[in-house]
């Protein structure tokens, strides 16, 4: 009597949990057919919009490329607008499907996750953020030599989260794009032009005018240097033992080796002409005190020391 039981227990449990599944099955088929319509209509959705962010990422890519000469941030862009499209298709089908519900909660926890990783990647957030704003204004280009924060190179590559530099000794140098943009920058290619400043001493027994005329003539003949008329020679200190003055003239600046060469050729130009006018560039001089009140020489130092002497064996 007992196996008979079990057997039978046995034959109920198989027969009901066939009956189940067999249920769930064909509710799960009875609930594909009625959404059958709208899943073809959420499929044609997606498939309209994945060609429109295709379009809009081809179309967008050309317009930032007018604008913006940064490969990697124009990338960005397109890519950041397709997610965008792309999302809005896909929310769009889930909606039909009635599934917008788990859609939003998915987005909330999402946008919990995002908030977090921005506090965690601040620092690059900022440069992210600064590398845009570099590309928008257009400050510095690929080639330019600039200074930033102390270092002054040629701008060989910009990225979305530093800027790479090669210094006039051949090192590269990462800064990233939040103190390129934040601090001091100085461009040194964008205007085209370089003023060209020279400190030259002059002794002060020499014709001050004359040092003027013969200094500006002598520069303006110089065949790289522009805006002649602005070739300007002007003092501005009384020195310890030179009347100290500036030279100033514009070059054109394609490079620093040219800046280097035109201020080496203009300080040889110079020397040739002091040389030819008698003009004396003066060594530091020293004038060595040794009275008490000042303005004592030491001849007279030494003989009154001597008679002091002569007193006191006296």
């Amino acid at each position: 009597m007992k196996e008979e039981g079990e057997i039978q227990i046995k034959e109920f449990n198989l027969s009901t949990a066939y009956d189940l599944v067999l249920g769930k099955v064909e509710g799960w088929i009875e609930t594909l057919i009625s959404m059958l319509p709208n899943l073809v209509v959420a499929i044609l959705v997606l498939i309209l919009f994945f060609l429109t962010a295709k379009g809009v990422k081809k179309l967008s890519r050309k317009l930032i490329d007018k604008i913006s000469s940064n490969v990697a941030l124009n990338k960005l862009v397109a890519t950041v607008l397709y997610v965008l499209v792309v999302g809005i298709g896909i929310f769009t089908a889930l909606s039909v499907l009635q599934l917008d519900r788990a859609l939003t909660s998915l987005l909330t926890g999402a946008g919990i996750i995002g908030l977090a990783l921005s506090f965690a990647f601040q620092d690059s957030a900022s440069n992210f953020i600064s590398g845009v704003f570099l590309a928008v204004r257009k400050p510095i280009g690929i080639g330019d030599i600039i200074e930033s924060g102390g270092t002054m190179g040629k701008v060989k590559e910009m990225s979305l989260r530093n800027t790479l530099i090669e210094s006039f000794q051949g090192q590269f140098i990462y800064i990233p794009n939040k103190e390129v943009y934040q601090n001091r920058l100085i461009n040194y290619t964008q205007p085209g032009d370089r003023r060209v400043d020279i400190e030259v001493g002059v002794s002060y027994g020499d014709n001050m005018q004359l040092v003027i005329d013969k200094l500006q003539e002598a520069i303006k003949d110089l065949p790289f240097v522009i805006r002649k008329d602005e070739v300007s020679f002007v003092f501005e200190e009384f020195g310890g033992s030179s009347m100290n003055g500036r030279l100033m003239f514009w070059i054109n600046y394609p490079g620093q080796k040219d800046y280097l060469a035109a201020r080496s050729e203009a300080m040889r130009v110079i020397k040739k002409t002091f040389d030819e006018n008698d003009i004396m560039i003066p060594f530091p001089i020293r004038t060595l005190d040794f009275g008490i009140k000042g303005g004592e020489k030491l001849s007279t130092m030494v003989n009154s020391e001597m008679n002091i002497l002569k007193n006191n064996k006296q």
